[in-house]
């Protein structure tokens, strides 16, 4: 594993950037929000691209905190209707930063947290960080400790949240890279062949990304990813969900709910051949095309724009705990809980 000193953050905490890589895989991460910061995998060609967009400078992570690059997320990913929670009967008030409602646990997000490094192990190609946030920290109640650890593998990357609490809380974290399997800069995600395991999804109420509390069936609707289909082939079809939210931005309900890793979605750059398969053992994951990148200087000066992201953020049913979601992010006192997502990469040279 190569450590690299990224920079330093206004009371002067050192960032680094940590490299972790094999054959196949070039994983790059940093302390600051425990970020995946570069991922690089081989193309069709055997040329090496990095997949995920970022930064160069850590000064940008620290400023531009409304993308979330490859961010750890937490608390709780996604949004809470008006920046109020239940739990165990007692309404918690949380920041707002999206008008009324708190999206990805409000303004001091963990993805712009100092995070210690836990542990590297060089003989399993890993790397832990660790985060204490403290009792009512973003609003939630009780101390939780975070642990994230990266893991290559022959063909990919494992992400695990690990997570304890001395009192019930809510523990729904995710993962916020932003793919382009063409390689970072290199366009729109459009002609992206995308498969998505899920018969139901959850429609939202109006702009705001409220979800309604209903599950509505993917099928007859342009939500419907079953079969493969290019991101763009149906996203601006005259559809009041796409319209709500400009593109894709929307609860896929996954077909098996904690049953393991196995692949819910797959993935395939149109122009690279790099095929992207996803798993996870949370319940959900949120499909984002993209949607509000404008003008993003990112690595190497690319100009990210609209849709030329994509982004499957692992996760429960947003405000599920609002609107009596049968299966919601609780953890209780004492009770270690680990989620897992999984990005195996391979690639297919007669697709396009």
């Amino acid at each position: 594993m190569k450590e690299q000193l990224f920079g330093k953050t206004a009371d002067d905490k050192h960032i680094y950037l940590y490299t972790l890589e094999n054959s196949n895989i070039k994983a790059t991460v940093s302390n600051l929000g425990a970020t995946l910061v570069s991922l690089l995998v081989r193309d069709k060609t055997g040329n090496w691209l990095d997949v995920v967009l970022g930064y160069d400078d850590v000064q940008q992570y620290l400023e531009n905190t409304n993308t979330y690059f490859g961010g750890t997320v937490g608390r709780n990913a996604n949004r809470i209707e008006n920046a109020l929670v239940a739990i165990e009967g007692i309404n918690y008030r949380l920041p707002a930063n999206e008008g009324e409602n708190s999206l990805h646990s409000g303004p001091d997000g963990f993805q712009i947290r100092f995070w210690e490094v836990l542990k590297s192990n060089e003989r399993q190609n890993g790397i832990e960080f660790e985060l204490i946030s403290p009792d009512k920290d973003q609003g939630f109640p009780g101390e939780l400790k975070m642990t994230v650890i990266y893991e290559l593998t022959d063909s990919g990357l494992t992400i695990s949240f690990k997570g304890k609490s001395d009192q019930t809380t809510i523990f729904n974290p995710t993962n916020h890279s932003y793919f382009n399997l063409n390689g970072q800069g290199s366009g729109t995600i459009l002609n992206h062949l995308l498969s998505l395991s899920a018969d139901f999804y959850t429609p939202i109420k109006d702009s705001r990304g409220i979800p309604t509390g209903e599950k509505s069936l993917v099928a007859e609707t342009p939500l419907d990813f079953r079969m493969a289909a290019r991101i763009g082939q149906r996203i601006n079809e005259p559809f009041e969900q796409l319209r709500l939210t400009g593109g894709y931005d929307h609860n896929f309900v996954l077909k098996k709910l904690g049953e393991g890793n196995e692949p819910f979605a797959k993935v395939i750059g149109d122009k690279s051949g790099i095929v992207m398969e996803v798993g996870t053992d949370l319940p959900c994951v949120q499909f984002y095309s993209g949607n509000f990148l404008q003008h993003e200087i990112g690595k190497n000066q690319a100009i990210y724009n609209e849709r030329d992201g994509f982004c499957l953020e692992t996760q429960y049913t947003p405000n599920g705990m609002n609107h009596g979601e049968e299966r919601v992010p609780v953890i209780y006192p004492n009770h270690e809980i680990t989620y897992r997502t999984t990005y195996n990469f391979s690639v297919s040279s007669d697709i396009f």
